[in-house]
This record gives C-alpha cells, structure tokens and sequence, in this order.
C-alpha cells in the first residue's frame, strides 16, 4: 500500500503537534512494510529526499512571503504534486487550509482525514474568520472518503454535527523512565524547582492566563515557556512579561529528550490548550510523569480525568503555584495514573497499529465498492471457447 500524507510542514518535527504525529506515523508504517511519502515545505530544515526510509516531498510554500495566505498556496501545490503519483490512501492531517482544494484530489484514491479540534471556536480568529473554518471544515467532511477523530468529544461532534461516522484514533507518546538531571545544566535549573508550560503561542492556549497568576503568585521559582514566538502573540507576551525575570521564553524545543527531561523534572507542568482533542503535548508530559496543571474543559478531562489540578482563570493558577508540590504523597498516585492510561491506550505502537487497520479495512471496503460486475454468460462462453 502506497500512502501520503499532507496537511503539515513536514518531519522531522520541527513545528508542533501534527508534524510530530506525522513523525512516528510514517517511520512507524514504513516498518511495517507500507510506502509512505510525507509532504515536506519547500523550506523545511531537513532537506534530504528520505528520512529513516519514509519519502519526502517538498513542495513550494509561500508562508514565509504572505503569512496565512501562503498556507492554502502550499496545499494547493502538495495536491497538484500528489495527482501526478499513485497512491493509495491519502492521509489528511487538519483541514484549515486544505479543504478548499478538496475538489481537486484525485477521484481514484482514499481521502481519509484527521479533522484535529473545533478550529473556529480559536480566538485568535476574528469573526468571519471563524464563519470560514465553518465552510472548510463542512468541506473536508464533504471531500474526504473517511474521518479519523483524534477524541471522543471530536467524534460526538462528527456525528450531530453532520451525521458523520469517524475512527477514533488518538495520539500516541512513549512512557520517558530514562531521566537525567544534566540536561538541566544548559537551562540553570534545578530539578523540581521550576514550573513549566509547552505550546503553540495562541490566545486559546490559556499562555496569558498562566502567566498572569505566575506574576500574581510571586513564588521563588523559574517559569519555563517553551514554543516559539515568531508570531504577533508571541511578541506581545514577550513584551508584557519582559521585566519580570523569574520568567524565561525559552523558544521552541524539538528535542524530545531536552523535553522529556524538562517535563520530568518540573515542579507544575500547565496544559492550557482549550480547543481541540487530544493534544499530543500533553500525552507526552503524562508519559514523562509530570504533574499536570490543565485548562478544566471536556477535551482535556476526557484524557486527564481525575488525574490532574484544573484551572480556569489566573487565581486558580496562582492556588496552584502556591500549594502544588510534586515531592508531597498526594500527587504521585495522579502520575502513576496518567503513565498507565499512556501504556494501555495511547502507545505510539498503538496508534500506528490503529493507522494501520484502519487503512487496511478502507482499502478493503474500496475492493468490495468497485468489484467488477458478473459477466454475461453468454460473453462467458464466447470467451471460454475463443
């Protein structure tokens, strides 16, 4: 089976949550002997045309010249580059700019997309942009053969939304029991005695919010940001937490076990993502056992459970800094918890062996679709006696 895979900037991961996806997904199927080409921006660091035996395509993308606009330019020429090949399976991961070319994907091969979270509720996005990630997401429900939800809350949707069945499949991470204390030494910190938050510098993402109650709770600890803030949003928290210095932007780290390391030896880890399913940060600080602070909504409890502290504003981050201590008896069964549902549901093996059967029984169901018809007898037995 010959697979692509569009919808990101490409792997290795040098940008978020899809692209680490991407990541494990493709070497993780070309191991189980699939052909996988991942769609990489012309631009991407790595540059080579293979990455441990998956295929790379780079494509031309404009982002860099016109911000957001460049985005739907660089799907539309990864679609224009995939109808040339053969495939199989197209493996669509989101939407936002992808699905108004959805009508262009070729007729003859498998679309089956992830659609990601509620992108139209972000509030980064003014109204009638929000009105347009409406339209694209009804397009890619439209375009695509098959829908993949990453949660459950996503897949409920799916269905009143638009009476649409879909595959749950979440992410994966791997369980991190190899810490190592040196690797704080490049950052000056000691183990335990700094919080931390990791994520995309986007309004939704509760970054704000955390901040604020770190100034309000006025501890003695460092507060760790990591995610790069080559963005509007990202220069305007720069700019207003720039003198207060027990809080470090540390930019974007895509070293798993730089951040494997950081997670393990945090004091509080905050999760503010709050719309969307299941994010893959946040399966990976589970599986670092790191004591998680999470933005209290539906898609993080669906994950989380009773297994973490919740917050819903500045002051419940600032109970939280105060009274939240990693060492104390109380927290390690929350850890031990987050670890187990990470072995039992959310491998990385796991979600590739989901992938997996799930491109196997689609094809399957394409081959029963499109049978050939019954011969007439009598073109049979012309046929038999030529």
């Amino acid at each position: 089976m010959r697979i692509a895979i569009i919808g990101t900037r490409g792997i290795p991961n040098h940008y978020g949550g899809f692209e680490q996806c991407a990541e494990y997904l493709a070497t993780g199927l070309v191991k189980k002997g699939y052909e996988v080409v991942v769609y990489n921006s012309h631009n991407h660091p790595y540059q080579e045309k293979t990455w441990n035996s998956v295929e790379i395509c780079h494509c031309y993308d404009p982002e860099f010249k016109l911000g957001t606009a460049g985005q739907f330019l660089y799907d539309y020429n990864c679609i224009k580059d995939l109808k040339k090949k053969k495939f199989d399976v197209i493996l669509q991961l989101g939407y936002t700019s992808s699905s108004v070319w959805g009508w262009l994907l070729p007729r003859n091969t498998i679309v089956t997309t992830n659609m990601d979270g509620l992108e139209w509720k972000r509030s980064k996005y003014s109204k009638p942009v929000q009105a347009f990630l409406r339209f694209a997401e009804k397009l890619a429900v439209r375009y695509s053969d098959h829908l993949i939800a990453d949660s459950v809350e996503i897949q409920r949707y799916l269905e009143h939304k638009y009476n649409k069945k879909s595959t749950y499949i979440a992410y994966g991470a791997e369980i991190f029991d190899h810490p190592d204390p040196t690797v704080l030494d490049e950052f000056k910190l000691e183990p335990y005695q700094y919080d931390m938050l990791i994520a995309r510098m986007e309004p939704e993402n509760s970054i704000e919010t955390i901040l604020d109650g770190v100034i309000k709770a006025d501890t003695n600890r460092e507060f760790l940001v990591v995610g790069s803030t080559d963005n509007d949003f990202g220069t305007y928290l720069r700019a207003k937490f720039a003198y207060y210095h027990n809080i470090k932007f540390c930019g974007g780290i895509y070293n798993m076990n730089k951040l494997n390391n950081l997670r393990y030896y945090s004091n509080l880890y905050f999760h503010g993502h709050t719309v969307g399913g299941t994010n893959p940060s946040l399966l990976e600080a589970m599986a670092s056992s790191a004591l998680i602070c999470s933005n209290d909504n539906k898609f993080n409890r669906a994950i989380l459970e009773s297994d973490a502290l919740y917050f819903t504003d500045a002051d419940d981050v600032v109970f939280h800094l105060l009274t939240g201590n990693k060492s104390e008896t109380r927290y390690i069964q929350l850890m031990e918890n987050n670890k187990q549902k990470i072995t039992e549901l959310y491998t990385c093996d796991r979600i590739i062996d989901q992938y997996a059967e799930h491109f196997e029984a689609i094809m399957a169901e394409r081959g029963k679709a499109y049978q050939p018809k019954t011969v007439n007898p009598e073109v049979s037995f012309l046929l038999e006696n030529l």
